[in-house]
């Protein structure tokens, strides 16, 4: 099976990770909105025009599957991404939470830190259904400059530590914070490392599970090549995905 993965920039190769070292997949093609990122600052048409632009790309695309590794795009313009594929389309929400699910350590009266973009964390739905699975102490934050930050590949140092106190500094310390966005697992570890060890958890992480329980996914090849693309500075998409140890 080919699959192709859709990211308004370099975060979705957290995603992309996994699933190309999973031996599920006979190829990848990435496509990272590069010159249009970030899509978290942006209204809800403006987003949903360019994750309709992306569906037009991947319906000419040789992919047998479509993966929106963007939490934006996924609380956004899912349904009409689906509505206008020609393939099945899957986002990164529902795997988000399905890990805080599976987490035997952690239990109801954990404190819950969500951080996103602006449009991810204004659609409530991490919240929401963070929520429905009992637990009560969610906070749910938008970090938008860790978008930028990470584009930017400042993975360390000063710029990164002001930004966290920022954003972080009023914030009791939680027991687990849920990455939403696929950008931020770029920056995990410093980001567990400012609250003293605090779990993190993403989509990436569960991507594959989820996939599985869709598609008729046998782990049958060896290796699994990836393309990518994006709509501008490619090269810089490339040096992040070398970064996370992908194999291009």
């Amino acid at each position: 099976m080919k699959l192709g993965i859709f990211d308004s920039g370099v975060g979705g190769l957290t995603v992309a990770r996994s699933l190309q070292r999973s031996g599920c997949f006979s190829e990848l093609l990435y496509y990272g909105d590069t010159a249009r990122v970030p899509y978290g600052s942006k209204d809800a048409n403006t987003v949903t025009r360019y994750a309709l632009e992306a569906v037009e790309f991947f319906n000419g695309a040789n992919v047998d599957a479509l993966v929106v590794a963007c939490n934006t795009v996924s609380v956004v313009a899912l349904e009409q991404m689906q509505r206008f594929s020609n393939k099945p389309v899957y986002g990164v929400l529902e795997p988000g939470v399905m890990v805080l699910e599976q987490l035997p350590e952690i239990d109801k009266s954990a404190r819950v830190l969500v951080i996103a973009t602006r449009s991810t964390i204004g659609s409530g739905e991490y919240q929401r259904r963070i929520q429905q699975l009992g637990y009560n102490n969610v906070d749910a934050l938008p970090t938008p400059l860790f978008v930028p930050i990470v584009e930017e590949e400042l993975y360390e140092g000063a710029i990164l530590q002001e930004t966290f106190k920022h954003y972080f500094k009023a914030l009791p310390k939680p027991d687990v914070v849920l990455l939403g966005c696929t950008h931020f697992p770029l920056i995990a570890e410093p980001i567990s490392t400012y609250f003293d060890g605090a779990q993190t958890i993403h989509s990436g992480e569960a991507m594959l599970q989820w996939l599985k329980q869709h598609l008729d996914l046998p782990e049958q090849y060896a290796q699994t090549p990836i393309t990518i693309l994006a709509s501008e500075n490619v090269e810089a998409v490339k040096r992040v995905a070398t970064r996370w140890q992908l194999n291009l």
